[in-house]
């Protein structure tokens, strides 16, 4: 098992407040269904505690270390007292490379995550990091990955994002997974075959009740485009709502609070507009749910390629 040593960040934002940060480098062993498994952790000094972490998965077999360096993503974690964690899967040689065996986590993979964040709790003296409740970012195959998380381990993940990927390994996800938001996004000009396969998994577990928003982005191909974006405020509007501390400002156990499907907005997005739960206006077509009014009206707005 290769190990890298501890190393301080100097981070310059915007705001021109310089703060530092420390970032740390491991990996797990090969496994049943991938080669590599490489990940970089990435904190302010200044934290008592991890609150959580905000996984970064890039798309297919990508290095999605250098994602922990984004300021973009940095201003969220810091808000929340979040760490970000970089990825790095990759498979072994196949007959079929467009098919990522390493997002079927439920055969390592996903183990292999959970392994990497006690280790980094180890070595950074964080020992919370170990079970940590977890944001999921991804593009493409990091999208395939964030869902079949959501699918075996629910009760781990506060909400999670589905991003124009193209194969999956579970249909119809359990009342636990059904009940984590998330946000699955496809794109205009990406290929029919995964514009369908997002919408069609969306649609089945919508008609059952799943917390999902969902969203074309027009103008779009195979690319991140604005869906970071519009990502990022759907955490930020859904992390108050899923955490509660248990105890004191020193212990960052934290309970993930079940949302309810009858507060919040419904999103037509054949129709293009929203509505509020108890407004009771009803569409023939599935809709995406949307947990407030903030988010309503960013994802109305990219929906219709306007600036949010």
């Amino acid at each position: 098992m290769k190990r890298f040593l501890l190393f301080t960040q100097i981070i310059l934002f915007s705001s021109n407040l310089i703060i530092q940060a420390e970032t740390l480098n491991d990996s797990i062993p090969s496994g049943k269904n991938y080669d590599k498994a490489t990940f970089r952790l990435w904190y302010p000094d200044d934290y008592k505690t991890i609150m959580g972490i905000l996984v970064l998965m890039p798309g297919s077999n990508g290095d999605g270390r250098g994602l922990v360096d984004d300021i973009f993503w940095q201003k969220l974690a810091q808000k929340y007292h979040f760490a970000l964690m970089g990825c790095y899967f990759t498979d072994y040689q196949h007959e079929n490379m467009e098919i990522e065996n390493y997002t079927n986590v439920k055969e390592g993979s996903g183990q292999a995550l959970l392994d990497v964040m006690t280790l980094f709790g180890k070595k950074s003296g964080h020992v919370e990091l170990a079970n940590a409740p977890i944001l999921l970012w991804g593009h493409s195959a990091g999208g395939e990955f964030n869902y079949e998380f959501v699918c075996w381990k629910p009760d781990r993940v506060i909400a999670f994002v589905v991003n124009k990927g193209g194969f999956y390994y579970s249909a119809l996800a359990s009342k636990q997974a059904r009940n984590v938001p998330g946000i699955f996004f496809i794109a205009e000009k990406d290929i029919e075959t995964r514009k369908d396969i997002i919408k069609g998994i969306f649609i089945m577990n919508r008609r059952v009740g799943a917390l999902w928003a969902f969203a074309e982005e027009p103008n779009a191909g195979h690319e991140i485009g604005q869906t970071q974006k519009l990502a990022c405020i759907f955490f930020d509007e859904i992390i108050p709502l899923r955490m509660h501390k248990k105890s004191s400002d020193t212990d960052c156990s934290v309970e993930l609070q079940t949302l309810s499907a009858n507060v919040g907005y419904i999103g037509d997005f054949r129709a293009q507009f929203y509505s509020s739960f108890a407004d009771g206006r009803k569409s023939e077509f599935p809709t995406a749910w949307l947990p407030s009014s903030k988010f309503a009206e960013a994802w109305l707005s990219f929906i219709k390629n306007n600036p949010f």
